[in-house]
């Protein structure tokens, strides 16, 4: 899926400019919800890779969200917890501006009582997996990037590593994790953002700026990652 105006969001998810200050989208007045706990009716929704635009109702109130895709049926009641505004983002996907749009975690068809910042949690951990890359001779590997973290911070640094997870176009850029095998003090687990693409399973090279203890808000936040990065397939 190709670079589009947005969010993100991560997640969301375009370019920076658009991205308006962030704001709870619309309360719901259901009652005996969990804090922070959105219950909307399907109007309409339109299918794009990675992610689902759904068109809700709340309240009386129409509007529309950017979930990661997901099945659901016009009329189907649906939960959300909070969501990233973004006013005038354009989808080059579908060739369509919103108004405004509310990216999120995720939506379920049964109210999860979690908070948005367990929700993202969740989401942002993955499960170490059976990676072992060769380390680049001039580049860092996960273990030195944690363990170095305080010293490593603001300066550009190479890494090679196996892409577990992607998420396009959140907050105007790619949200991609690695890893390479290594870990430092349980940190095996590595975001990258960038306006080039990735695939899972692929295996890339990253080089961009760590930054650390960056919190983007409504439980984006993270004790290290990699801005701004550049990405070539590495050569195994």
């Amino acid at each position: 899926m190709k670079y589009i105006k947005i969010i993100l969001v991560l997640f969301l998810l375009v370019g920076l400019s658009s991205c308006q200050k962030k704001q709870e989208a619309p309360k719901s007045a259901a009652a005996n919800l969990p804090a922070g706990t959105h219950a909307v009716k399907v109007i309409d929704f339109i299918d794009v890779p990675s992610y689902t635009y759904i068109q809700v109702s709340e309240n009386g109130n129409s509007y529309w969200l950017a979930a990661p895709q997901t099945k659901v049926e016009k009329g189907q009641t649906i939960y959300y917890s909070q969501g990233m505004e973004m006013k005038n983002f354009h989808s080059q996907t579908i060739n369509r501006t919103f108004d405004v749009i509310y990216f999120v975690q995720g939506v379920s068809t049964q109210p999860a009582g979690q908070s948005l910042e367990s929700i993202h949690q969740q989401a942002a951990n993955s499960e170490k997996e059976n990676i072992s890359v060769v380390p680049l001779k001039d580049g860092k590997t996960i273990s030195q990037i944690f363990g170095d973290k305080n010293a490593l911070a603001g300066k550009i640094v190479k890494i090679k590593g196996q892409v577990t997870k992607y998420n396009p176009n959140i907050m105007g850029r790619n949200w991609i994790h690695i890893q390479d095998g290594t870990s430092s003090s349980g940190n095996f687990d590595l975001l990258v953002t960038s306006k080039d693409e990735a695939s899972v399973g692929q295996t890339i090279v990253v080089e961009g700026k760590v930054a650390v203890n960056k919190d983007f808000g409504a439980g984006y936040s993270y004790t290290v990652m990699i801005e701004d990065a550049k990405i070539i397939p590495a050569l195994h």
